[in-house]
């Protein structure tokens, strides 16, 4: 047996231990649903997913049938042909679908996926339950670059804008914590606490002496997060984003069960755990700040999402961290639908409406971690 094969086993075992320690502790329950599950429930949360897509844009005041989206959908990727591809909708119909309602819509989708991923590695590094993707003082971050450029009348460069502060917040941070010694996750979480207050009081001192008009407006949606602005360009940062950063994170879950038990015990597994934190740490940083460039500062989604898939699936990251991927799609799907039809015409930042649902989930599950204890 090669070593890695036989690393690979004593992560899968440490895994498997850390579930049956972790079931003790709760009281000796089994778990709800065996080791298949997480195909399972891959494949219900997919279909759910592409359903959803398809209900989410059908759902406005222009009135349009999921088959009518459906149909629009398939003509513009040229699977249906020209002459059967009315099915019913005007021009404009056609333009608010692929123009407006699907870029939204599948933007929605894949930054939910993005920020449930980084949380629940975030999670995994730092051991810190409470640990949520903006925990680098990423949000603060992008939020000094985004009020920057809005207030400069230069929304253009939002994104960018946006993503540079984020990665600069994590240079501070990473280079803040290494200069106290090694990189661990208490120093990390402190380093990010830090960095995310001086980013944040550069922000409210901007705004403070910048902001006039109409400008708080636009300035307060943005850090209250919305995708009203999402358009193609945006499905091509977000996606691009999530295969170049988000795939390698996808792939680390054995990696990640190895840090169950501390540092020590994933050095004695034969991890590296200084590069591979190092690495994980960027990459996710990477996956949010490109989310956050789009979105704004949404809540709760990479904080609760992957305790709700733990409830299904347990502890194993190679089932949470795909599992998280489509359930945090799903949920952000279903929250800016809301937000842009709850109280039409008028919208309300889609922020509002992850923390008008997150608290009282987030509520429920430590509660219901209460009773078990």
């Amino acid at each position: 047996m090669s070593l890695r094969e036989h690393t690979g086993r004593e992560i899968t075992t440490a895994a498997r231990t850390f579930a049956v320690r972790s079931r003790s502790r709760r009281g000796g329950k089994r778990q709800r649903f065996g080791p298949g599950s997480g195909l399972l429930w891959g494949l219900v949360l997919l279909a759910l997913l592409a359903v959803s897509v398809l209900v989410a844009v059908s759902i406005g005041p222009a009135s349009l049938s999921p088959p009518q989206v459906l149909g629009s959908v398939l003509q513009h990727l040229g699977l249906r042909p020209e002459a059967s591809a009315g099915a019913g909708l005007t021009p404009i119909q056609d333009g608010i679908v692929w123009e407006l309602r699907l870029p939204r819509v599948l933007t929605a989708a894949v930054v939910g996926a993005g920020l449930a991923v980084s949380g629940a590695v975030m999670q995994a590094l730092t051991r810190n339950p409470l640990a949520d993707p903006y925990l680098l003082g990423l949000s603060s971050g992008a939020a000094l670059g985004a009020v920057a450029v809005l207030l400069l009348g230069a929304a253009v460069l939002l994104p960018v804008a946006a993503f540079a502060g984020a990665m600069a917040a994590l240079v501070l941070t990473l280079g803040l914590a290494s200069a106290l010694g090694v990189i661990t996750p208490t120093r990390t979480v402190l380093a990010g606490l830090a960095v995310s207050a001086l980013a944040s009081a550069l922000t409210s001192f901007i705004i403070f002496f910048s902001a006039q008009g109409d400008s708080y407006r636009e300035v307060l949606s943005w850090l209250m997060g919305s995708l009203s602005a999402a358009t193609w360009n945006s499905v091509a940062i977000t996606v691009t984003a999530f295969v170049v950063a988000g795939t390698p994170v996808l792939l680390a879950g054995r990696v990640l069960d190895g840090f169950a038990f501390g540092d020590t015990s994933a050095a004695a597994l034969g991890l590296n755990v200084s590069a591979i934190r190092w690495l994980l740490l960027a990459g996710t940083a990477v996956l949010t700040g490109a989310m956050v460039s789009v979105s704004g500062s949404i809540g709760f989604v990479g904080l609760i999402l992957p305790h709700a898939v733990r409830l299904l699936t347990g502890a194993r990251h190679r089932a949470l961290l795909p599992l998280s991927a489509l359930a945090g799609a799903l949920f952000m799907v279903w929250a800016d639908t809301l937000a842009r039809t709850l109280f039409d015409p008028r919208e309300i930042p889609v922020g509002i409406i992850t923390a008008l649902l997150g608290a009282p989930v987030f509520i429920a599950m430590l509660w219901g971690r209460r009773a078990a204890a």
